[in-house]
């Protein structure tokens, strides 16, 4: 039996920003200074900013993931994401709920050597985040009826089965109603879309400094929804 995607063409793919300590620990490695230093951009705090992904480069759980040439740091990054059910535009936090049909993990793997080269152009995310297969979802929904409260869940990363990191949905800074609301603004979202939580803090490898192998394998947890498992090749 071979898995796919729950999704394999989503509508489209946002990946939000909504744990700020992931940010201030991967900017606390970069930059060389203590996390509790960083100093974050206001409007980082202020609104759920995303980039939009790839949707036609997915894949799902037990999928081997190969790494592309021009790249030699692998990294993971331990997200989940909810997946619309509903249209509509301009709609109110309060309402947004009721536009998640439900729930998976996500893997965004990313190229953190030419990442680092495609923030310094000033010019956003590139091929750090577009290669085949770099974005995973799985291995199933959970619809939000079944799951309830999504800040309360445990999301654990291990590699070659050894725990590497634990954290916890309820350090988002922006929840999903917020998300929602925010990339609704003056636009349509559609059923099938997926909205990403960004990592949770200590969720990828720049943040402790392990990167991943040709052979490794990583699994990324979520409390209730599952396992999501793959393999990264050369």
């Amino acid at each position: 039996m071979r898995w796919l995607s729950p999704l394999p063409w989503p509508v489209q793919i946002r990946d939000f920003g909504s744990f700020m300590d992931h940010f201030r620990n991967a900017r606390s490695r970069i930059q060389g200074i203590p996390a509790d230093q960083v100093e974050l951009p206001a409007i980082m705090l202020e609104r759920p900013l995303y980039y939009v992904t790839n949707r036609l480069s997915v894949t799902g759980h037990d999928s081997d993931i190969h790494w592309p040439a021009y790249s030699s740091v692998r990294d993971y990054e331990l997200e989940f994401a909810c997946v619309l059910g509903r249209d509509g535009t301009d709609i109110p936090a309060a309402d947004a709920p009721s536009y998640i049909f439900g729930y998976t993990i996500f893997n965004d793997f990313s190229a953190r050597d030419t990442q680092l080269e495609e923030i310094a152009t000033g010019l956003g995310l590139s091929k750090s985040k577009d290669f085949t297969d770099s974005n995973v979802l799985g291995p199933w929904i959970v619809t939000a009826d079944e799951l309830g409260d999504p800040y309360r869940l445990t999301m654990t990363a291990r590699i070659n089965g050894e725990e590497v990191s634990r954290g916890t949905s309820a350090d988002m800074h922006h929840t999903f109603a917020d998300m929602i609301a925010f990339a609704s603004q003056s636009t349509r979202l559609h059923a099938g879309e997926v909205l990403c939580s960004g990592t949770v803090p200590t969720g990828c490898g720049l943040e402790h400094g392990r990167y991943l192998e040709p052979g490794d394998t990583v699994e990324l947890e979520v409390s209730d929804l599952g396992v999501l498992r793959n393999r990264v090749v050369s």
